[in-house]
């Protein structure tokens, strides 16, 4: 793998991706917004006099994206380090480059101070490999690790292999209990159903249980409770739900592992389908909301009970059950 070091002049564009650094600093965001002044002694001296974590301190960070999410992550954390410090360039980027990326010139490799070849093709081969990204984090020394969306970003092996470094490395997200416990449709709703969220009727209604936040597991007879083991547990849970109904796979996701069933005699076919699709995935069986519209918010928060809501979008426009547009 090649490396090369660049030094060029970069957007003051975006504003906010710093705030998740901060938390990875023990900075409270709280405490963030409470000084005006800049800090001519960088990085430490930002850390140290808003009580943060010394051996913490973040100063060079890999981008383990491309394309649009890398540039805005560059832009966001560059205009926060200006405006703090006085130094756009506060913060060292190691930008992860394929020659597809690099044929296409792609802008966050312009924006990159350290840019890495990675092998080429899927992205098993580059963002999404996780071996790949902690043996480039652990040679170029980096602090933390920023994996955006898509890719690496919702593996908790990657947040958990991270933390096993010596030096341990940051992961600007989540940890990987919270992380492996939502990122699962069952766990995550037996979690929201728990916790007194509204939940729409599913064949794990009523299943409540405890989080355990060092593991990020449920009781295994929880989880067991709310599975659809079977075509036919398929079929009997389907009737109590009421059609049209939705069958899902845990670990499913853009776009597979998902049937809309509105008749008895479907039920097991498409039971098998979405087993077939998403192989050793836990099933479970949703009521269909119609008429409705596909709404998500983004929360943001910190170790130390800051949260903030960034603002909602809708995604109602689909294709085959994956988003095409976020409005």
């Amino acid at each position: 793998m090649a490396e090369v070091e660049v030094d060029r002049p970069s957007s003051q564009l975006g504003a906010s991706a710093a705030a998740a650094a901060n938390n990875f600093m023990g900075v409270p965001a709280s405490e963030s917004f409470r000084f005006h002044r800049r800090f001519s002694g960088g990085v430490p001296e930002y850390v140290r006099e808003l009580g943060g974590d010394k051996g913490r301190v973040i100063e060079k960070v890999l981008i383990a994206n491309n394309g649009v999410g890398a540039v805005k992550a560059i832009r966001s954390i560059r205009r926060w380090a200006y405006d703090v410090f006085g130094d756009e360039r506060a913060i060292t980027f190691v930008v992860m480059a394929t020659p597809e990326d690099l044929r296409a010139n792609a802008e966050y490799i312009r924006m990159g101070d350290v840019i890495v070849d990675v092998p080429g093709g899927s992205n098993n081969h580059n963002y999404a490999n996780v071996t790949l990204i902690v043996e480039l984090a652990r040679l170029h020394g980096v602090h933390a690790v920023w994996a955006g969306w898509g890719h690496a970003s919702e593996n908790p092996i990657l947040p958990d292999t991270l933390a096993r470094s010596d030096p341990p490395i940051k992961f600007i997200g989540p940890a990987g209990p919270p992380m492996r416990a939502l990122g699962d449709k069952i766990g995550s709703t037996i979690i929201a159903q728990t916790a007194g969220v509204p939940c729409i009727a599913w064949n794990g209604s009523g299943v409540m249980a405890d989080y355990d936040r060092s593991t990020g597991s449920l009781p295994e007879k929880a989880y067991n409770d709310a599975t659809v083991g079977s075509a036919t547990e398929a079929l009997e849970a389907a009737k109590k739900v009421g059609f049209p109904v939705m069958i899902k796979a845990s670990e499913g996701g853009g776009g597979k592992g998902i049937r809309m069933v509105d008749k008895e005699e479907n039920v097991q076919t498409a039971y098998r389908q979405v087993c077939g699709e998403v192989p050793g995935s836990p099933i479970f069986i949703m009521k269909l909301s119609s008429n409705s519209r596909h709404l998500e918010v983004q929360l943001l928060a910190d170790e130390y009970g800051d949260a903030v809501a960034l603002n909602g979008r809708d995604c109602s426009v689909q294709r085959r059950h994956q988003k095409i547009i976020e409005e």
